[in-house]
């Protein structure tokens, strides 16, 4: 059994406003890139002898479902086959409750007017344990936990050389894949996803995911926490 964990594509995300709930469509590049990762998926089906599940999951969000759709729609055309795409709120990025799609400056004034709250640690956004101190908030790791609980239930029982698709978004996936065994702790921070890209894992015999098509993007050290 395999599966793709695939990052939505570009969008337009406001500055200086972390992702999360943002509702904005894909860009036309984001679209292209969606379309790309249907070639990438077809060569990687054909080279491995892989059969893919007609039921593309994602999150709510716009750019997720807008990605899966696309990769659907012309992946569907080079097969010859319908695809389904169904969404889903475990796969959303991590929420921030009552402070969703303010920018990080209103969020960090907001929680420094407040008695009720501590200053917000420098580095708040890329502290996987950290939760926002409002209703609804949580933390990367939680994130992680529901995308990976939500990945194992979909393929309980799944046939061997079935290739399930997964769009969703970099920080949650990535959390999720630290989750499932895939990646040290230390490379959650170290690591990106690039845009629209499938990174592919095999279930092994034990239980183990193995990494094997697909690249993990390298963070540079000043890029912003995604």
């Amino acid at each position: 059994m395999h599966i793709a964990m695939i990052r939505h594509g570009e969008y337009d995300q406001p500055p200086r406003t972390p992702s999360a709930w943002l509702p904005q469509p894909l860009t036309d590049a984001g679209i292209r890139q969606s379309e790309q990762a249907a070639h990438t998926l077809l060569g990687l089906l054909t080279e491995r002898q892989l059969v893919v599940d007609p039921v593309i999951d994602c999150s709510r969000m716009r750019r997720a479902w807008d990605t899966a759709r696309t990769i659907g729609q012309r992946l569907g055309g080079l097969l010859e086959m319908k695809f389904d795409v169904e969404e889903f709120e475990d796969l959303a990025e991590r929420g921030l409750g009552a402070f969703a799609n303010l920018t990080v400056d209103d969020i960090r004034r907001i929680v420094a007017d407040d008695p009720r709250y501590d200053e917000l640690p420098a580095n708040w956004k890329s502290k996987s344990d950290f939760k926002l101190p409002v209703q609804g908030a949580e933390s990367l790791m939680e994130a992680g936990q529901r995308v990976a609980f939500h990945i194992q239930r979909r393929t309980l029982g799944m046939r061997d050389n079935t290739l399930k698709l997964f769009v969703g978004h970099g920080a949650s996936l990535r959390h999720a894949a630290h989750l499932m065994g895939i990646l040290r702790f230390e490379q959650i921070a170290e690591l990106s996803m690039h845009y629209a890209a499938p990174i592919v894992f095999e279930e092994t015999p034990e239980g183990h995911w193995v990494h094997v098509a697909g690249d993990w993007k390298v963070r540079r050290r000043e890029e912003a926490y995604d």
